[in-house]
């Protein structure tokens, strides 16, 4: 780095009125690259959100396929919420 650089401050940030004057809210073209950014940036977002959607699911499908449906207390696990729904069903279905 030469010795110029090194001294060298950086740029102060603009002001509110220098930038209001310098970019202009009726500028058409400053106003469509504005937008063609923000688009941009959203399409990013969203691709970035539905790939984090897709990863989940599937780790989700990962998850179920380790299931060990040989387990014994599986079994039990799943008869007994079996049970507990077709007790409920029955309670709710008699009239009192």
């Amino acid at each position: 780095m030469s010795m110029k650089a090194a001294n060298q401050k950086p740029e102060p940030e603009p002001s509110r009125a220098e930038l209001e004057a310098e970019f202009r809210a009726d500028d058409k073209d400053l106003c469509h690259a504005a937008t063609k950014i923000q688009a941009s940036f959203r399409g990013h977002q969203a691709r970035k959100q539905t790939q984090a959607e897709k990863d989940k699911e599937q780790q989700d499908k990962e998850d179920v396929e380790k299931i060990d449906l040989t387990d014994p207390d599986l079994n039990k696990a799943a008869t007994k919420i079996q049970a507990s729904f077709r007790g409920h069903k029955v309670r709710k279905d008699v009239p009192n």
